[in-house]
């Protein structure tokens, strides 16, 4: 994604709206532009066309509003759309501003979660399972086109791993997808989960997986040894993510290095 035309697109889908966007702050860039528009204040989230998840995304937010759950919301101000501009999908999102505090207790991360969970187990929303994006993950590594620095090692490592991945049970619910740090805000209205692009079906296991580890001590019920699984599998996942050749994450590949060594590690 070329970042200045990203920018570009955002500005000019808000002023377009009658939002005054004379200034931008990237707040991230990898493969989404995430970016805040000043002086209207808006927190815009640019993807390519051809991903395809802006609608899914901002149909699943609403919903999960309604409901009551610890979500951030779309920009009151405009309709609630996916903004095409220059082959680019544009969506404006409330920006809140951090709270005094920034520290996430594990109690409190544990909570927001579960809140979340609850909210999502009261909606009925047609979304993938946590094994067809496992499935994703192996395909990448099946096409060496798109992984090609990855070692026939890793490569046979990364998949074995990912084959422990647990099978669909009658307790699968709604989860986040990827309700790792990078996407809890702190603000001062409480936490809010954002980028909800990676809903899927699944145990709630796999969500808290994504959690710091002591987050798991608060979070009630979990069956022990299925979130060990899962933590096995979330590693193999992102790692191959950054495996892609075209990844945009800053620092990707090394991190990509240093989580095929815990894998090798083992448990």
């Amino acid at each position: 994604m070329v970042r200045s035309r990203a920018e570009s697109a955002a500005v000019a889908v808000a002023s377009s709206l009658g939002l005054r966007a004379d200034d931008t702050i990237v707040l991230q860039a990898s493969n989404k532009l995430t970016v805040r528009l000043l002086p209207c204040d808006v927190l815009a989230r640019v993807a390519p066309v051809e991903h395809g998840v802006a609608r899914f995304e901002i149909g699943l937010a609403q919903r999960l509003a309604e409901a009551g759950s610890p979500v951030g919301t779309l920009d009151p101000r405009v309709e609630p759309l996916a903004y095409e501009h220059d082959g680019f999908e544009v969506t404006l999102w409330t920006y809140y501003e951090p709270a005094s505090s920034a520290e996430v207790s594990p109690a409190g991360y544990a909570d927001a979660l579960g809140r979340l969970h609850a909210g999502m187990r009261e909606i009925d929303y047609p979304t993938p399972h946590v094994t067809d994006r496992v499935g994703e993950a192996r395909k990448l590594l099946a096409d060496r086109d798109s992984t090609p620095e990855l070692a026939d090692a890793d490569r046979e490592l990364l998949d074995e791993t990912l084959r422990g991945a647990p099978g669909a049970t009658a307790a699968d619910q709604l989860l986040h997808g990827e309700p790792h740090p990078g996407n809890l805000l702190t603000t001062a209205g409480g936490l809010l989960f954002i980028d909800l692009e990676t809903c899927c079906r699944g145990p709630v296991e796999f969500d808290v997986a994504h959690a710091p580890e002591d987050v798991a001590k608060h979070y009630p019920g979990l069956d022990e040894d299925l979130l060990r699984r899962c933590r096995t599998v979330v590693l193999a996942m992102i790692t191959t993510w950054r495996w892609q050749r075209d990844d945009q994450l800053p620092d990707g590949r090394r991190l990509a290095e240093e989580w095929i060594s815990q894998i090798r590690g083992g448990p």
